[in-house]
Parts: structure tokens; sequence; C-alpha cells
């Protein structure tokens, strides 16, 4: 039989003593540390900690919580405790282009994600027949300025009732209200292209390519009332020339994003990004 497997998280003011603290309480249960990742940031005299533990029958999340009770007492920790074994749920939220969809459930198909799609939620009919494919409950909530209200508050609901742990935007062109992105906050993963804040709105990468642009990428990064400033997982880029077409961007900038996306999405699921005030700390 398969041991308990647990992540737990910690932040706290660094001082010496904690990487002990709690390394000693977990010998005392009989844990046994798999992986173990630390980062002071000196700017800010925070301590950041990810530790991936195996624990021997009968030990389960409650019972590590209350061995580290003292360490946590004593630096006055945020402390986590995610169990593995528990499969992560998720709603994804998409637009008409559906390349970052598809490529999160290729990777969850494949099993380099570990997660379990409950819905997908869409302002369009374009993803439903995949939706129907793939056997996800499929919600089509088109938005207008008169029911973005009612339509946040459809998601929140479907986000409390499925057990969502994560909504992800996998290029959902809809801005969410500072409401609900404070409601959700850390909860909610979003993808764009990173030619912004110099080319907005339509066709940004026929934009680029119009001045000559030389490098494309992606960002993904979690949703804040602050457009598409939230605190940033993951990034790439990648080298364009002139004799490419805007149709070549485009395709890139796909690939990229979807890429990004997935790797952020793989990221969070496993607890390897801290939140660091308007950064984010990331074990890899």
């Amino acid at each position: 039989m398969a041991h308990p497997h647990f992540v737990i998280t910690i932040a706290c003011a660094d001082q010496p003593g904690i990487v002990a603290a709690i390394t000693t309480e977990l010998a005392a249960i009989g844990a046994n540390i798999a992986e173990s990742s630390q980062f002071w940031d000196r700017q800010t005299n925070r301590f950041f900690m990810r530790i991936a533990i195996e624990t021997p029958d009968g030990v389960d999340a409650e019972a590590v919580k209350r061995a580290l009770q003292a360490p946590v007492a004593r630096f006055e920790m945020r402390l986590d405790i995610n169990t593995v074994a528990k499969r992560p749920k998720i709603i994804i939220m998409v637009s008409k282009f559906d390349h970052a969809l598809l490529h999160l459930i290729y990777q969850i198909r494949v099993g380099w994600l570990d997660a379990e799609v409950v819905a997908i939620v869409s302002n369009h009919e374009d993803s439903r027949r995949t939706a129907e494919i793939e056997g996800i409950p499929f919600h089509y909530w088109p938005v207008n300025k008169d029911n973005k209200a009612e339509q946040e508050a459809r998601l929140l609901d479907l986000a409390t009732k499925s057990g969502a742990d994560l909504v992800i935007l996998a290029r959902y062109m809809q801005v969410l209200s500072d409401t609900l992105s404070r409601r959700l906050f850390g909860k909610v993963i979003n993808i764009h292209h990173s030619f912004l804040p110099s080319f907005k709105g339509a066709k940004p990468y026929h934009q680029a390519h119009e001045r000559g642009v030389k490098l494309i990428g992606a960002t993904a990064h979690y949703v804040t009332a602050d457009l598409d400033e939230g605190p940033i997982i993951e990034q790439e880029t990648e080298r364009v020339t002139h004799a490419m077409t805007a149709d070549d961007f485009v395709a890139a900038g796909r690939d990229i994003e979807a890429r990004v996306l997935a790797r952020a999405v793989k990221l969070h699921l496993e607890s390897r990004v801290m939140l660091n005030g308007h950064k984010t700390v990331v074990f890899g």
C-alpha cells in the first residue's frame, strides 16, 4: 500500500532555526522528506519553503498539521498542507481561440498534468463539441455589459459547487471584474501575449509584425484587479524574423501561449508557486 504524500508550503519572516524546527517535528512523526526547496527574499526578509513528504500509514494531513503547531506559532508561519493523492479540480474558460484549451486537455490525457476538468465555460459556442467529445460539462454564458455581474455570480456558484481548486482563462477574452478578481485571488490564472502594453486591442501579432518586432512571447499570471498585471508565474519568448508573415507570428504565438499556460498550471497545481507581494516565488 502506498504511503500518504503531502506537500507543505510555509512563509514567514526569516530568522535562524526555521528549517531545523520544521524538519525535527516531521522526523518525530516518521515523515520522510522527498523534496525540499527554500528561498530567502532579502528585500522583504521573507522566507519561503516547500517540502514534499511521505508519512507512515495513519499519519494524515491533520496529524501533520498538529505536529507543526509549535514551529508555526513560534515563527508566525503561513502554513498550507496539500494532499498529493487529491486530484485537483479545474474550470477552463475560453472564447473563440481554443489552442490553449486543447493543449491543457491533451496534457491531462497523457498524464503530464494531473487534474480533473469539471467544466468548460465560454462566451461562445465554438468549444462545445470539444467538451462533448471529452465528456466535460459545457456552460455557454454569453457576456455583455448588462449581464456581466450575473454571469460572474454563476461562475462563483459553479466554482463553489464543483469544488474547483483553480480557474484557468485559456484565452478567455473577457475582463473579470475587480470584485471577482479579489474574491478568487490566487485561484485564477490567465495567459496573454507579451506585447503589452505596446500592442493592445485587436490583432496584436499583426501590430507587432508591422513594427518589425524580433521577439514574441507569452505571460501566465494570477489575475488581479489590475488588468494583466498580476503576479507572474511563467513566461517564454521566441525569436522571429523579417522573413516571417503576420500569420507566422500568430502561429508561433499560439504555440508559446499554450506551452506557457500549461507549465504555469502544473506549477500551481503542484504547490510550487508562492505569492510574495506583487511577485511569486516559483520552485521548479
